[in-house]
C-alpha cells in the first residue's frame, strides 16, 4: 500500500509526496498555503488517479519523460520524477493508479 507524506517547505507551504511500497516517491504536489488545501489535494489525487485522461504524458526539453496528474478543473495536482524511458514513465503512472486510492496519510508536520 502506498503512502502520502505531508511535509512543510522552508517557505511555510505544505506539500505531499505519494510514495510506493518501496519508499520511492512517485508523485509530488505543488505547494499549498494551508494544510487543508494539501489534504484536499490528496483527496483529488485519490479520485483523479483512476481516470487515464487526467494524466498528461510529457517529454522534457532534455529528452526525459514525466507526467502530470490533473484535477477535473485542469489544474496540476501532482508531477512525477523524470524517467529515462517512456516505459518507465508509463510504469510510474500505473504505480500511482495502484497506490493512490488506498494510500494512508503520514502527516509529518505535527
Amino acid at each position: 500500500m502506498g503512502k502520502f507524506v505531508i511535509t512543510k517547505r522552508t517557505n511555510g507551504e505544505f506539500q505531499f509526496n505519494l510514495k510506493a511500497n518501496n519508499g520511492q516517491t512517485i508523485l509530488s504536489s505543488e505547494g499549498y498555503s494551508t494544510k487543508a488545501g494539501c489534504t484536499g489535494g490528496i483527496e483529488s489525487v485519490q479520485k483523479n488517479s483512476q481516470d487515464d485522461s487526467k494524466f498528461d504524458k510529457l517529454e522534457s526539453k532534455s529528452g526525459k519523460w514525466y507526467f502530470n496528474l490533473k484535477a477535473t478543473n485542469g489544474q496540476i495536482i501532482g508531477s512525477s520524477e523524470m524517467y529515462e524511458s517512456v516505459s518507465g514513465r508509463d510504469n510510474g503512472i500505473e504505480s500511482v493508479k495502484t497506490n493512490a486510492p488506498d494510500a494512508v496519510t503520514d502527516d509529518q508536520t505535527v
